[in-house]
């Protein structure tokens, strides 16, 4: 205590050498000992408070900043693109294709289709597909009702790094172009009734279950089957379906004797071309966010297709001496479906080989092959979306490059894998589509009349006509 009382002292006379000012501050700023003990202890507790309320406000700011405006905005018009594909690109794509009298029918399925299967997505679709099903045995092949009518999916739910809701409408932009592709299989001759009926229980037994088994959780992910942006879920699974659908309705009446020959090609590029340019956002959108991913899926899109045109050109150049707008269109489709398996996995000259071969392999598909066995896929379905479809999927496995898939997904890609995911989807494809047909054939009926056939779909079912 001496010993403190002498420093206080001299702290005492350095202050009054140095003036009455700076002995009043130093006053007010250090209290006597004795006083001065009891805020010092009671000071820690308030500062370990202010603390944990610090870290409370930085976790707050964390989960907020997990939406990335940049990525929604990407996602938002990725959306966008992809609807745009359905209505008008694949209505005009089709439309133009179709004979003059079946013009407006074909259009109204694409845009029918769109307001159906958005409505259905919202009500169990997006459910079935993504959400677990409790029934732990089903869960591999198909969701449950957790999220039935959005159930479960809330305003400000995340993502990844985009809101769930923009999740979910992303989504639901594939629900709507898969049966709509399928619809060119059966054009000019099935009923508008049976076209809806066989759209509705396809997109629920079909098409929600293999995108369950690819994208939600089932067992083909497990097994390591690589499918970027619907390679199987979306095209082998609309081309099986077409192709079933083709033989199951029977040629048109007239094919192979009556002119059939596209009544406006201007429209079918037109559709062909909007078809190109949203599948940016379907392949480049489905990186789920705007980054080196999402501009290596748009880059190898752009290279495949163009890779394709030039295939199919050079073949039918060769074949028929001209090059047909037609298959201009054909093979840029088909470029585009090739590629979408594999947009996220491959290398631009990776895409390249995938765009040249699937071109190809789709002309064959959908020129000698259709020929070959005589059945009438009015539109190509299956030679472009399935043929291209399974060419593409089965070379992801062959092209799957470290740089950009990893090198763990690279090193586990196979052909023998992925040919095992093409193998799943056409067989339940084929088999459940079969089935469906037959529910609408003791249903609604599948196919018009042979007098409503010669008078045009325009007039018989839809009382309309092109003029």
């Amino acid at each position: 205590m001496p010993i403190k009382l002498n420093r206080l002292a001299g702290l005492m006379l350095a202050a009054a050498l140095l003036g009455a000012p700076a002995a009043s501050a130093w006053a007010q700023e250090a209290p006597p000992p004795a006083e001065a003990a009891a805020p010092i202890a009671e000071a820690a507790p308030t500062e370990e408070v202010v603390t944990e309320e610090a870290v409370v406000e930085e976790v707050v700011e964390e989960e907020v900043a997990t939406v990335d405006s940049g990525d929604t905005a990407w996602m938002l018009t990725s959306t966008a693109l992809v609807l745009m594909m359905t209505i008008p690109g694949l209505a005009l794509f089709y439309g133009g294709m179709v004979r003059k009298k079946n013009v407006i029918s074909t259009v109204a399925q694409s845009f029918a289709i769109t307001a159906v299967m958005s409505v259905l997505w919202m009500v169990v679709g997006y459910s079935l597909a993504f959400s677990e099903n409790g029934n732990a045995a089903l869960n591999p092949f198909v969701g449950g009702l957790g999220n039935a009518f959005l159930s479960g999916v809330a305003y400000d739910g995340v993502s990844g790094s985009i809101p769930e809701y923009l999740f979910v409408v992303f989504q639901m932009t594939f629900f709507i172009i898969t049966p709509a592709l399928i619809t060119g299989a059966f054009a000019e001759r099935m009923k508008f009734s049976a076209m809806l009926l066989f759209s509705v229980l396809w997109a629920l037994l079909v098409y929600a279950p293999v995108c369950h088994w690819v994208w939600g959780g089932g067992f083909l992910s497990e097994e390591g089957v690589l499918d970027f942006a619907g390679g199987t879920v979306v095209h082998i699974n609309a081309g099986v379906a077409g192709l079933v659908c083709a033989i199951v309705l029977g040629k048109r009446k007239g094919y192979g004797t009556d002119n059939m020959a596209p009544h406006n090609l201007v429209l079918t590029m037109i559709g062909a071309s909007m078809l190109w340019v949203g599948w940016f956002g379907f392949n480049a959108g489905s990186a789920l966010a705007a980054n080196g991913l999402a501009t290596v899926a748009m880059l190898n899109t752009q290279v495949a297709t163009a890779g394709a045109v030039l295939s199919w050109m050079v073949i039918e150049w060769v074949e028929r001496k001209k090059p047909g707008m037609l298959g201009l269109a054909s093979g840029a489709i088909a470029g585009l479906v090739a590629i979408t398996p594999a947009a996220g996995f491959v290398s631009p000259q990776g895409a390249l080989i995938i765009g040249l071969v699937g071109g190809a392999a789709a002309y064959i598909g959908a020129v000698w092959l259709k020929k070959l066995l005589k059945y009438d896929d009015s539109l190509d379905v299956f030679g472009v979306h399935g043929i291209a479809g399974i060419v593409g999927a089965v070379l992801t496995g062959v092209l799957a490059d470290a740089v950009i898939a990893g090198e763990e997904v690279a090193a586990a890609a196979s052909p023998v894998t992925q040919f095992i995911g093409v193998l799943g989807t056409v067989v339940w494809s084929a088999v459940a589509s079969f089935v469906i047909l037959m529910i609408c054939k003791f249903t609604t009926g599948l196919r018009v009349s042979e007098e409503e056939e010669v008078e045009g779909l325009d007039m018989s079912q839809h009382g309309e006509a092109l003029h």
